[in-house]
């Protein structure tokens, strides 16, 4: 048995073991409840003289559900009872100790989400804060990550994702919690329509992790890739992706029961809208299964059919033409138009007199290996461009550096 030390005053973490067995033996009556809870402080004690931080933590936690759910604590208190069980990470001078603590006491936060998440998630972010190893670190942000999809509180996560750059460097994690963090991270996002482009981002990245993995890896992603598609066509103002060439997504190309829905997506961004059409036509039963609505479909493969056509190298595009590939009427050439442009899928100027649209700019819709290849070129040209100009300007001071001096020795003499 260990000595135990007396103190003038009660130690924190003693007077919440204290407090929640108080709680936790309220119904049994004073005869039952005193002697369980000297019981529970006297471990507590013990656990503090010798050090053993991580079995304290277990004890303190053991009715931490009860604090959640009791409507005598307040969340105030709920609070500073959960900094002082946090506070433990601290006093423990193992590295393998202080995560484990982190693990359990992030575990049993995450129990209950629906029961005040928004306090819950509060608590795991002042228990990152307190920790010092980078993984630990990690796995409390995973557990966060968790609290807010189960919780129905991702708003108050998407303001940690701004950093979330700055966290991979800090946290230096392997390919498979990469890919982990990744995917928690879009499930976290794909219910807030203010963060869907963020979540189909996150999960974009998810899949490009299985770059370079054999086909057994990447047939983990199968499911994750279907849903990255469907999101993509789905979203009415997502016009370009890096899909298409991904080995997570291109293993659905020969699947027997994807096979489809790569197909759909190779329309979307190689083809036009009578491919579509004709798509359609075949699988109606595809898109009811997957609940893509037939119109908004039409509306975004207008529009990325507009982009097709004014990718080409002429960059003209006859009225006639723009009527015959939308399906539209004579009057309705312009209204398309304009919609690319708010859109800012392209940026031209429509000659009335002369029916066609002249384009200066148009978005890609696919952009792989061969966009940023061609984006190098650019850079590299305009590098060099710069370059030359920066040249000239120096060539030319120092000629007119050898006037002036030249003028000035004149009307000297």
């Amino acid at each position: 048995m260990a000595t135990i030390v007396p103190t003038s005053e009660e130690d924190p973490a003693l007077a919440v073991v204290r407090f929640t067995s108080d709680l936790a033996w309220a119904d049994a009556g004073p005869e039952v409840a005193e002697p369980q809870v000297t019981r529970l402080c006297m471990e507590a004690q013990e656990c503090m003289v010798v050090g053993r931080w991580l079995d304290l933590a277990s004890l303190m936690l053991t009715s931490a559900d009860l604090l959640f759910s009791n409507a005598k604590v307040s969340e105030k208190d709920l609070e500073c009872i959960f900094t002082v069980i946090c506070n433990l990470v601290t006093k423990s001078q193992n590295p393998s100790e202080a995560l484990e603590m982190a693990k359990l006491i992030s575990a049993k936060i995450v129990q209950q989400p629906t029961e005040k998440p928004t306090l819950r998630l509060k608590i795991l972010f002042n228990l990152y804060n307190l920790l010092e190893d980078p993984y630990a670190r990690f796995s409390v942000y995973m557990k966060a990550l968790t609290l807010a999809l189960n919780g129905k509180v991702a708003d108050h996560i998407i303001p940690s994702l701004k950093k979330i750059d700055g966290f991979l460097k800090e946290w230096n994690l392997d390919v498979k919690d990469r890919r982990e963090l990744y995917l928690a991270i879009s499930n976290a996002l794909k219910d807030s329509k203010s963060s869907a482009k963020d979540g189909f981002k996150f999960l974009t990245k998810y899949l490009a992790t299985f770059s370079g993995e054999d086909a057994i890896a990447i047939a983990e992603a199968k499911e994750e890739a279907v849903r990255a598609i469907i999101e993509f066509v789905k979203a009415p103002d997502m016009f370009q992706c890096e899909l298409l060439d991904m080995p997570a997504v291109v293993q659905l190309e020969n699947d027997a029961t994807y096979a489809l829905v790569y197909q759909l997506l190779k329309i979307f961004l190689t083809q036009r809208l009578d491919s579509y059409l004709e798509f359609q036509d075949a699988n109606t039963a595809l898109l009811e299964t997957y609940n893509l609505v037939h119109e908004d479909c039409i509306t975004k493969m207008k529009l990325m059919s507009l982009v097709d056509l004014a990718s080409t190298p002429s960059r003209k595009i006859p009225y006639a033409l723009i009527k015959d590939t939308l399906q539209v009427s004579d009057d309705e050439v312009e209204l398309w138009v304009v919609k690319a442009i708010t859109a800012k899928l392209i940026d031209c100027k429509m000659d009335q007199m002369n029916q066609v649209v002249l384009v200066s700019r148009c978005s890609e819709r696919v952009f792989g290996q061969h966009q940023w290849q061609e984006l190098r070129e650019k850079l590299a040209t305009w590098r060099e461009n710069i370059a030359s100009v920066i040249n000239t300007i120096q060539a030319n001071k120092i000629v007119e550096d050898g006037v002036q001096q030249a003028a000035q020795g004149v009307a000297t003499r």
